[in-house]
């Protein structure tokens, strides 16, 4: 009988404490817990001692209070009270090994995570993609570009993105091997690109040694399961013909996703057909790069047989809604390519283009610009929105049989959404609640390959909060280096 009612008293308490957890502090948590803690500690200690002779020395020592605990837990009134905290302290005692927290989840919606983004650490506004790029961006990383300078904000972005539910990118940028360190130090997964453009950098002399470069880096991480590789040839306008035909032999011989911008542009298409008689997709058809293992980021401007042709040969999209509508780039056709079985992912491009790496809130504007441009409210639900952000875009980085859905067998890459806040009352469709109302202050945890890496909000692995603390001070000097080479106003 006093078995069955102390696993009574334990069981309510836990569903008291567990509602209770989320409003408390790790230091009120732990202190709420000291005084049940102490009298479950009596009750076993006392317990020690039955059987025991009274002639015992030991037993004479604490007579009075092992009859005392043990007088208490015979008089019924007593007797509840006692199990009572006994069971607060069980149910404490759980709490330090996190148990509770764990079952607390039940009442939080959680969901699989991957997505596509793309790191850079430089913000501007006002410019549209060409002068963007020529006038900005380019300038200003012939300055500043650096593995520090890759390392850096490649931390800060794993950090923004931990923290609204992303445990997987894909990137191209320059000094991939910084961006792979920051990757790892942080505790997330990463496609990393494997960067080809025709002008020279800090990073490399040209294409022939980016790839060089890129393939070396990808031996020296074979043995990392958290990170892969994709071929990044930066986008048709900055490729040539010989560079293409090398990336499309390796994509070939090793099976790797290629990684490009795309149709991103009016002008970049007109600029296309001036230099090369045709629209640059019919130039990537004709060197073999369109497949499967193309995502064509971007992809605004595609008229019907492009669509066509990235349908029939399985290619993928990656669809930055934000970035195209900064820099005034258009609004992607999406909902032609989802009737034609394109498979589209969601992204966010480089903060640069961006500012935010905010998965989230892209998926709700892609959602929304689906409806708008199509003048169909049922375009890119809610259920399909998602899908693009977890499963679509595991797939498009060839890693759908590891992530991208809860399934036995897959990787536990999970995230927490709390949508218990009164803001966020009622909630009848939990996909829909996510995508239409809450946002990434809603991530609560979030874990990859079971691991938790976010903790009630916060980074939970020391690895990477050190990570992150190293470079505080550093961010002063990157933003006073940055100052001198903007215009004001931008």
């Amino acid at each position: 009988m006093e078995t069955v009612r102390l696993l009574f008293f334990t069981a309510l308490w836990t569903a008291v404490w567990g509602a209770a957890l989320p409003k408390l502090s790790r230091r009120v948590e732990l202190i709420a817990g000291l005084i049940p803690f102490a009298a479950f500690g009596l009750r076993v200690f006392a317990a020690c001692f039955l059987g025991v002779p009274e002639d015992d020395p030991v037993r004479r020592a604490v007579a009075p209070l092992v009859d005392w605990v043990n007088g208490v837990a015979g008089v019924p009134p007593y007797q509840w009270v006692l199990d009572v905290t006994v069971a607060i302290g069980l149910v404490w005692l759980a709490s330090i090994a996190g148990i509770p927290r764990r079952w607390r989840l039940a009442t939080i919606w959680v969901m699989p995570a991957v997505a596509l983004a793309s790191l850079a650490s430089l913000h501007f506004t006002g410019l549209p993609l060409e002068r963007w790029l020529h006038d900005r961006i380019w300038p200003i990383e012939s300055a500043l570009m650096s593995d520090a300078f890759v390392y850096d904000g490649a931390v800060l972005a794993c950090r923004e993105m931990l923290r609204g539910g992303v445990t997987t990118f894909n990137d191209m940028y320059f000094f991939p091997e910084a961006t792979a360190r920051a990757a790892l130090e942080m505790g997330m997964r990463a496609v990393l690109g494997i960067l080809v453009i025709d002008f020279p950098s800090a990073y490399g002399s040209g294409p022939a040694d980016y790839l060089d470069k890129g393939m070396a880096l990808r031996d020296s991480l074979r043995h990392e399961p958290s990170i892969g590789f994709c071929l990044a040839p930066h986008a048709p306008y900055s490729v040539s013909d010989d560079a293409f035909r090398d990336v499309a032999k390796l994509a070939a011989e090793l099976q790797l996703p290629v990684h490009m911008h795309v149709h991103e542009t009016a002008s970049e298409i007109a600029n296309h057909i001036a230099r090369y008689g045709v629209r640059p997709l019919e130039r990537l058809a004709a060197l073999g790069l369109v497949g499967p293992e193309l995502i064509a980021v971007h992809a605004v401007h595609l008229n019907d047989a492009e669509i066509r042709l990235l349908a029939d040969h399985g290619a993928s999209v990656a669809h930055c809604p934000h970035s195209n509508l900064k820099l005034a780039s258009g609004i992607a056709p999406i909902t032609r390519m989802l009737d034609q079985g394109i498979n589209l992912g969601i992204g966010t491009d480089g903060s640069a283009s961006n500012n935010r790496l905010d998965m989230l809130l892209e998926m709700r504007t892609a959602s929304l610009l689906a409806k708008g441009a199509s003048a169909d409210a049922t375009a890119l639900g809610a259920h399909a929105t998602l899908q693009a952000a977890t499963l679509s875009a595991a797939r498009a980085i060839g890693w759908q049989d590891r992530l991208g859905s809860i399934v036995a067998g897959k990787s536990a890459d999970l995230v927490a959404i709390d949508l218990s806040d009164d803001d966020q009352q009622p909630v009848y469709d939990p996909v829909a609640q996510l995508l239409y109302c809450a946002g990434r202050e809603q991530v609560t945890d979030v874990w990859i390959g079971g691991r938790a890496v976010v903790a009630k909000r916060q980074l939970a692995c020391k690895r990477a909060q050190d990570a992150v603390s190293g470079i505080s001070a550093r961010r002063v000097v990157w933003h006073n280096r940055l100052s001198l080479l903007v215009p004001d106003g931008v």
